[in-house]
């Protein structure tokens, strides 16, 4: 059956005195917080969940595909992810913003990707929403064939190569959200940068997209402007 969402919102204006309140959105023993959207798990009566823990680390097996969001939404904030590919090298995400639930492809939420994918950490996806970014033709393509729906050009590339620790090793994402702004760095790198977003608060969700990934921290800390 279809997870309906009923969105529990944090979603107060933060104050300088509050940015240092670090929350973990992940307790290291379970998914408390979150909920599973895999559509396979819908129709497939033993669908494996690709969402576990193991050994105090979330992991994301990677199929079947879909996405564990976060039971609560989220405004102005740091996001600090700590991730590896443990096996082979594959694709995974962070999306911010996420609201609607199957909007794209009937799999992916509405939301704004972080990209995680070996090799291309940083990358920006639109779904169903939109940012900008500068040089926006130069890096996105041809102004024509944007988009945020199916067939369209939705991705706008990192501004980086090399930022990724070696594979199996562990890597720092920071996403900081504020406003209608975005901001990326992968391993202290600052390797995107957006504004104009279409949506400025929403849920968290981090991808089962075809490979296992491993996140041993998963923490927020609201903040009142970007970092330099």
């Amino acid at each position: 059956m279809r997870f309906a969402i009923g969105l529990l919102v944090i979603m107060t204006t933060m104050t300088s005195c509050q940015s240092e309140k670090t929350i973990s959105l992940f307790n290291g023993k379970d998914l408390t917080g979150w909920h599973v959207d895999v559509p396979e798990m819908d129709t497939v009566p033993n669908a494996t969940n690709p969402f576990l823990v193991r050994n105090g680390m979330l992991v994301s097996l990677g199929d079947p595909r879909g996405h564990l969001i976060t039971d609560a939404g989220y405004k102005n904030y740091r996001l600090s992810v700590e991730y590896r590919f443990a096996g082979e090298p594959g694709n995974c995400g962070v999306l911010v913003h996420s609201s609607d639930p199957r909007a794209l492809y009937k799999m992916f939420p509405k939301s704004i990707e972080v990209q995680m994918q070996h090799g291309d950490a940083g990358d920006f996806w639109v779904i169903v929403e939109d940012i900008e970014v500068d040089n926006m033709e130069e890096r996105r393509g041809p102004r024509a064939e944007w988009g945020t729906t199916e067939g369209k050009k939705r991705r706008i590339p990192n501004l980086t190569d090399d930022s990724e620790s070696p594979l199996g090793e562990w890597n720092e994402m920071v996403v900081e959200c504020v406003g209608n702004e975005i901001k990326v760095w992968v391993n202290g790198d600052m390797v995107n940068y957006g504004y104009n977003a279409t949506a400025s608060s929403g849920q968290i969700a981090l991808q089962a997209e075809g490979a296992e990934v491993e996140f041993r921290k998963v923490a927020l800390t609201p903040i009142d402007k970007l970092s330099k």
